[in-house]
């Protein structure tokens, strides 16, 4: 068997639950609400999570490309959109229950990438804004600490990758006995603190 698919699609199975989960608790008000992401409100950022972590997820897995139709889309203008992503990274999630397609490379149109590789940055995508969105609208994003070693491997792999293109902030300091999530979402330059808040 595919060791990437034994080691990273149960992860993939938990995020997507517990996103979905998170998904569903935030409330028409809180989409206008600010978010600690630069520039971006709520319903911002749950569109970029919606996007590219469920139709992107599947895209991906399908070999496919992201339609203009999903890109423009505002997913929160559905008063149901917290359901429907649910529903969207079941099939997500469901496209990737095959070995087979954890081999190869996907074509991201610039580059290309192997298929493993784009599944665990995906998940991470899941976990860090399944945060954000957690933090901004008075939820908690829980996962398991394999889950959370999983999404830390990731954000220590790719950092400097996504600080090239500000998708993350300078690390922030956390004792290196924290748990793995507290240190992932640290490392990817957001506050755990934050969660606190």
């Amino acid at each position: 068997m595919n060791n990437a698919y034994k080691n990273i699609y149960p992860h993939m199975v938990e995020c997507a639950a517990e996103a979905g989960r998170v998904a569903q608790g935030v409330t028409a008000e809180q989409l206008s609400a600010p978010s600690h992401c630069t520039e971006w409100d709520v319903r911002t950022l749950v569109n970029h999570w919606v996007l590219y972590t469920s139709h992107g997820l599947e895209h991906r897995a399908l070999r496919k490309q992201l339609p203009d139709e999903l890109t423009g889309r505002d997913f929160t203008a559905d008063p149901g959109w917290g359901r429907a992503y649910a529903d969207q990274l079941d099939r997500a999630v469901a496209a990737w229950d095959d070995p087979a397609v954890w081999e190869g490379e996907v074509d991201l149109g610039m580059a290309k990438m192997p298929a493993a590789d784009i599944a665990s940055m995906i998940v991470k995508e899941m976990a860090m804004h399944g945060w954000d969105v957690a933090t901004a609208t008075g939820q908690e994003f829980r996962v398991s600490e394999e889950a959370a070693r999983l999404v830390l491997d990731v954000v220590d792999t790719h950092g400097d990758l996504y600080r090239q293109y500000d998708g993350f902030a300078d690390p922030v300091d956390v004792p290196e006995e924290a748990p793995a999530f507290e240190r992932a979402i640290a490392h990817s330059g957001r506050d755990p603190r934050l969660a606190q808040a």
